[in-house]
């Protein structure tokens, strides 16, 4: 009788905990979230408590994103903002007072202005790219600062190191963020380590995970960025990883894939915004402060082969979401053609809206996509918007399997003179635009907006059109399971 009795107590004690957790968290997840993420949360918590409590606390705390806050406020204190006398964007080079609205925008989210820039070449080879950025460092007589997401020390990668070390050799400064999760899955990540440190190479990790050492981050927080800079004169920009294009990983091989990206080159002023930002990102792992300078004065603002651009850096250290609005405002903007580039398409209701109304107003958009994902469920989300968009208009393009088109950029109304776009590392998906560090180039005027026009005529020129009727033919179990990814991408 006691026994049952102890049963008894505890089946109730267990039931008021539950009861109990569900209650509080009612009135704790919603809070400075968005309504979809906030549901996905509550409803993973409420049905499934014993995993979505653990899950909330580890990756969906508000704590973990304030602390991040404060990490980036208390970067940009600590460095000398060198954009502090430089207007919003240089006089006379803006004719659109939407475009001027936009760059304001982007400035009061973020910082940094509008400046101008040579872009002498958008690079869309793959291997072509690296060997560039090899020969970029063989230039180099003062310092290299290189942040990108995944690296890895392989065969197509290899000329790259050699330069570094041949920089290391000359006394030039090479230093190197690469972000931990990101790269420490790829063959060869402990031994890529040592390597570094032999040729002299400084390098740190990007929100690194290691417990047994006291350091810890939130494991969902990525830092997505790429970048290159040579002595402050050359950039480097875009969606390229240091890694070869078929990525090494087992399922890749066999699936026999093969990376697209675009990088652009870039000099001028707008260096100094990239230098910037990686000397914030350095100063976050490193607590080494990277002296910096203003930029230099501008140029001929009408010769033609000047771009006025803006770099918008995002990530959990920026309350505003500054990338989400920025292609947000693109897709508003828009008045006869958008283009859409990205591996991964998970809109958030605020992107979504966006596009099926451009597509109301009559705006012809292009959306363009791989025919294959290589991750299972960012496809399988993704694929679930599809029906919708069809449906609104939007004329969808798959880029061929095996390839993984990973060019990322935004086009709006190529060859008029409120033409606008956008390339860098972000995906338009609700990770990019919340969890990871994401470094994107805003072209408010120049030959650079011509250079992605070009860009997507030639990817849609290999790419099949994806029609309703094509795509209402597919079994009832696909629809199943997008829907179920497509809930699972709120989790944030």
């Amino acid at each position: 009788m006691s026994l049952a009795l102890d049963i008894s107590l505890w089946q109730f004690a267990f039931m008021v905990l539950e009861y109990g957790i569900k209650f509080v968290m009612i009135g704790v997840v919603p809070a400075n979230r968005r309504p979809s993420s906030a549901n996905a949360w509550l409803l993973l918590i409420l049905l499934v408590p014993v995993i979505g409590l653990p899950l909330y606390l580890l990756m969906g705390s508000a704590w973990m994103s304030r602390r991040r806050h404060r990490i980036q406020q208390d970067a940009n204190d600590a460095l000398a903002n060198v954009h502090a006398e430089i207007p919003d964007y240089p006089a006379g080079a803006i004719e659109s007072d939407e475009v001027e609205a936009m760059v304001r925008l982007h400035r009061t989210l973020t910082g940094f202005p509008a400046v101008y820039a040579h872009a002498p070449r958008l690079w869309s080879d793959y291997d072509l790219a690296i060997a560039r950025i090899a020969d970029l460092i063989d230039t180099a007589q003062h310092y290299v600062d290189i942040e990108i997401y995944a690296v890895a020390w392989d065969t197509t990668t290899a000329p790259v190191f050699d330069a570094m070390e041949r920089a290391v050799k000359r006394g030039v400064h090479v230093r190197l963020l690469l972000d931990h999760i990101g790269s420490r899955k790829y063959p060869g990540f402990r031994k890529m380590k040592k390597h570094l440190d032999e040729i002299g190479v400084h390098w740190h990790l990007m929100l690194p995970v290691d417990p047994l050492r006291l350091r810890w981050r939130r494991p969902d927080l990525r830092n997505h960025r790429k970048v290159v800079v040579i002595d402050g004169r050359v950039g480097y920009l875009g969606s390229l990883n240091l890694i070869d294009r078929g990525y090494l990983l087992r399922r890749h091989l066999r699936a026999h894939r093969q990376w697209i990206d675009a990088f652009v080159e870039l000099e001028g002023p707008i260096v100094t915004s990239l230098e910037y930002m990686f000397a914030v990102d350095w100063y976050t792992e490193s607590d080494e402060l990277i002296e910096l300078h203003p930029p230099t004065p501008a140029a001929d603002l009408d010769a033609p082969d000047v771009n006025i651009v803006q770099l918008v850096p995002s990530g959990p250290g920026y309350q505003t979401e500054p990338n989400l609005r920025m292609f947000t405002t693109i897709m508003h903007h828009a008045r006869q053609r958008l283009i859409l580039c990205s591996p991964y398409f998970v809109p958030d209701d605020t992107l979504l809206d966006a596009i099926t109304t451009a597509c109301y107003r009559g705006v012809r958009v292009d959306l363009l996509v791989g025919e294959k994902a290589d991750q299972f469920m960012v496809e399988h989300a993704q694929s679930a918007y599809y029906e919708q968009l069809l449906d609104a208009g939007v004329h969808i393009w798959e880029f061929p399997a095996p390839y993984v088109l990973h060019t990322k950029f935004a086009l709006a109304d190529p060859g008029l003179v409120s033409s606008v776009a956008v390339i860098g590392s972000s995906n338009m998906d609700m990770r990019s635009f919340t969890l990871n560090y994401e470094n994107s180039l805003f072209v408010a005027r120049g030959p650079l907006l011509t250079d992605l026009a070009d860009l997507a005529t030639t990817y849609m020129s290999v790419s099949r059109e994806l029609t309703l009727a094509r795509w209402n033919r597919r079994p009832w179990y696909r629809k199943y399971v997008d829907n179920v990814m497509k809930l699972t991408s709120a989790l944030q």
